[in-house]
């Protein structure tokens, strides 16, 4: 039987009992992170857990934990399991509460729960490559902040399934911003280019790795804006995160390729270098 982290404390899955007055469950009212794991290690695990704590404090959250004590709850919650290759959800609430609009943080005490997910690495997609579909991006404007308020990606997600495609590429206007659960990249002339790290986007570890393996490559890559008819003319394009890794884009649905119609040869040389990152853990 799975064990659940709630706050500090480990539960079997059948014991958990959470409250209907949790503000993230009235409200949304919290954040999360999916946090990868290979062969019982994490991968990038304080780089999830520092952007965890910094989107509770931008919506004012007190962490009951400091980045060590979550550390070491987290290293604590894969021995208590016994999976090996999978992902940690963990969320983070502001407590429960009567259902008020307004919170007295005075009056409530934070929750945490964390449990674990078996998953294997999506390597069939990530050779072959998948399509996706141009969706208006009708999120808030705080997407920097990994919140509970997760709608708008899940409509886009949704609508992007029921017309045969993996991912949803969102787009504010003409400028593109981000997948409804990935980061985009694109290749062309040369460069890699990605959307900047601004409150319209998340800037997600997997990301911020692709970066790192960018430089190690020698590859240029700019952030900024990147238009519609920019992506639908690229040489390549790929999506990044945390469960998904990176997938090749080679088809926009109604739209047509990407390129020759396969995974580019950029983008298989960042995911070789991805795959090596695993391996040294």
């Amino acid at each position: 039987m799975k064990k659940f982290l709630v706050n500090d404390t480990f539960i079997d899955e059948k014991e958990v009992q959470l409250s209907i007055y949790d503000r993230g469950y009235q409200f949304g009212d919290g954040v999360y992170e999916v946090i990868r794991f290979y062969d019982g290690k994490y991968f990038k695990l304080k780089e999830h857990l520092i952007r965890y704590i910094e989107s509770a404090e931008k919506i004012d959250i007190d962490t009951e934990f400091d980045l060590e004590q979550l550390e070491m709850l987290f290293n604590e919650l894969l021995e208590q399991n016994s999976i090996e290759n999978g992902y940690v959800y963990t969320q983070l609430t502001r407590g429960n509460a009567p259902r008020s609009h307004i919170y007295n943080k005075e009056e409530l005490k934070p929750q945490l729960i964390a449990y674990v997910e078996a998953a294997t690495r999506p390597i069939s997609l990530m050779q072959s490559g998948a399509t996706a579909i141009l969706h208006e991006d009708e999120r808030w404007t705080k997407c920097d902040i990994k919140s509970l308020n997760l709608l708008g990606s899940v409509l886009a997600k949704t609508k992007a399934h029921k017309e045969g495609a993996f991912e949803a590429i969102l787009h504010r206007g003409d400028i593109v911003t981000e997948g409804s659960v990935s980061n985009v990249f694109v290749y062309k002339n040369n460069k890699l280019y990605t959307s900047p790290a601004d409150n319209f986007i998340l800037n997600g570890i997997t990301r911020l790795t692709i970066l790192d393996i960018a430089k190690e490559l020698g590859v240029d890559v700019e952030e900024t804006s990147i238009t519609v008819d920019f992506l639908l003319s690229s040489d390549e394009v790929f999506t990044s995160a945390t469960v998904s890794e990176i997938t090749p884009i080679i088809e926009i649905k109604d739209k047509g390729l990407i390129g020759s119609g396969k995974p580019g040869e950029v983008t298989k040389l960042i995911q070789a270098k991805y795959d090596e990152k695993i391996k040294q853990l």
